[in-house]
């Protein structure tokens, strides 16, 4: 269900955990989905001899990915108007995700009200990920 704007308010916010245990399968796959080989994603030699990295890591936009589907999930299909991240730091194969997204403003639209959001991923140890902004269209 959308959300109605006559029940949401400024600093209400919602968290949940949108990757547990991220396998490095998840990240395999995501490359095949997204068409993203790069091998620092998916070669172990490549990430850890070549490049320098202790292993592999998740994309970014996997991050942002399962990050978005907090929001879909509070704000209802086809609601999201805007969304953008910035990515802070790598996500691990066995990397755990917390996402939070808080109600900053609620503004009336072109449309309707519109929701403003701050979003903020982070990992098991609490070190944010990936932080950013969206907006959605609510129902009255």
């Amino acid at each position: 269900m959308a959300l109605s704007a006559s029940k949401l308010k400024i600093g209400d916010s919602r968290s949940e955990i949108v990757a547990e245990n991220l396998s490095r399968t998840q990240i395999v796959q995501y490359a095949g989905a997204s068409g993203d080989y790069n091998p620092l994603h998916s070669d172990e030699i490549y990430a850890t001899k070549v490049a320098g990295f202790p292993s592999v890591f998740a994309h970014g936009m996997l991050t942002m990915g399962v990050t978005g589907r907090l929001l879909t999930d509070w704000v209802g299909d086809g609601r999201l108007l805007s969304y953008g991240v910035r990515f802070e730091k790598q996500v691990w194969p066995g990397d755990t995700l917390t996402a939070t997204a808080t109600v900053d403003s609620i503004e009336d639209g072109e449309n309707g009200k519109v929701a403003s959001f701050s979003v903020v991923t982070v990992n098991e140890g609490g070190d944010r990920v990936l932080s950013g902004t969206a907006s959605a269209r609510l129902d009255p």
